[in-house]
């Protein structure tokens, strides 16, 4: 991953020089980027207030689970068609323990990791026994079945979703009441995740991962196990795609299965597509050039998805390494 010092997504040769001056401007690209986070709250109080709070909040949540996706995808070549599915029991364990009046973040927060890890440990215990468009499809049927046991919830909402009373307080205060504590919050959590899954990724566990992607055949030979390596991944993924979950409750005050769905698995897979593969800059990137050149299209017509399925189609065929690999390249 081009994040990770002494890692490049590239695998042509490229000129030393070439080669070191990409690695510094991407190097770079992650402080740009979390600076500009930094400073959105002081440019929204010039102009836009809490709309731009809110849209850049959710996009940030967003990009935590695009950063996840892309763990599994950029690191380990599994592509998971389903992988909304965490971030629908992120938003659910909040919006259910809301319903029956626990607000805790705590509580709301470990009743989200274990209902995900125990789903991505039994659904990815099942699906990596598969490879390819196997894999693929598995995934979306496990995210799917979450989608019709969210819907059939009457009590739940159902259909209607599930609106939260109030957000989550952290040791009964109700810090989370102001939107720029939650945006405050959201950056923390995105760039501690950012720097947790940089650490991963450039360790030993990173490397036996890039190398089952390389080559599994080979590292099972030399003695490392694919199934335990990939696994472990798959389940490191769901939580944190779960945290996103629990704090997009929070942002929207709702929980929908439309949070579960494969068209929102699909989006996931645009933003980590869009921003460059195997870069976690790029999926943070490709969250946000999702999020607001959807938002802008939405605004001129509600056929806003024919211009953007060519504005992507376009990325993908010319723009080598995404939106970050441009940056990288100087371009």
């Amino acid at each position: 991953m081009a994040d990770v010092p002494g890692v490049s997504g590239n695998d042509e040769a490229e000129p030393a020089t070439s080669m070191a001056g990409s690695r510094r401007r991407g190097q770079v690209l992650p402080i740009v980027v979390f600076a500009a986070l930094a400073l959105v709250p002081f440019a929204a109080a010039l102009g836009g207030g809490d709309f731009v709070l809110a849209l850049v909040t959710r996009t940030m949540i967003l990009a935590i689970a695009a950063m996840s996706l892309d763990l599994l995808i950029g690191c380990g070549a599994m592509i998971s068609f389903g992988h909304a599915a965490y971030i629908g029991l992120g938003a659910y364990s909040a919006g259910i323990l809301s319903s029956h009046g626990i607000d805790d973040a705590f509580v709301q927060l470990a009743a989200a990791l274990a209902s995900a890890g125990l789903f991505a440990l039994a659904t990815g215990a099942i699906s990596l026994r598969t490879r390819g468009v196997y894999f693929i499809m598995i995934t979306l049927a496990f995210g799917q079945m979450l989608y019709f046991l969210f819907t059939s919830l009457a009590a739940y909402g159902g259909d209607d979703g599930l609106s939260l009373a109030s957000r989550s307080t952290i040791v009964g205060w109700r810090l989370l009441e102001s939107d720029l504590a939650l945006y405050y919050l959201v950056f923390a959590v995105l760039g501690g995740l950012y720097l947790a899954l940089r650490a991963l990724i450039a360790s030993r566990f990173g490397r036996v991962l890039r190398g089952i992607r390389e080559n599994p055949v080979r590292m099972q030979a030399i003695g490392f196990s694919p199934y335990r390596y990939q696994l472990t991944a798959y389940v490191i993924a769901g939580l944190i795609a779960a945290v996103a979950g629990w704090l997009l409750a929070n942002q929207s005050g709702f929980v929908s299965p439309a949070y579960v769905g494969w068209q929102r698995s699909g989006d996931l897979i645009f933003m980590v597509v869009l921003g460059g593969l195997g870069s976690l800059s790029g999926a943070i990137i490709g969250a946000a050039a999702f999020t607001l050149v959807a938002e802008f299209l939405s605004g001129l017509t509600e056929y806003w998805g024919m211009i953007f399925g060519p504005l992507l189609i376009l990325v993908v065929l010319f723009a080598r390494g995404g939106l970050a690999g441009l940056f990288r390249s100087g371009s």
